[in-house]
């Protein structure tokens, strides 16, 4: 079973640049404290690690 990744989004998208508003949001974090869970691959794993200041990210089975 692939690992998986819980995210929340923990600091607020207001004054950042557009590319990462958009990354936050096909994240699919919308509100401040807002949480999903992806399976952790390739694409996920660079879309995280692009908005890393912004999010808290622990992985869970």
């Amino acid at each position: 079973m692939a690992k998986k990744l819980r995210i929340q989004l923990v600091k607020s998208t207001i004054g950042q640049k557009p590319a990462k508003k958009a990354t936050v949001r096909s994240l699919g974090l919308k509100k401040l404290n807002s949480v999903v869970e992806h399976e952790a691959n390739d694409a996920i794993n660079g879309m995280v690690a692009s908005v890393a200041h912004l999010v808290k990210v622990e992985e869970i089975d």
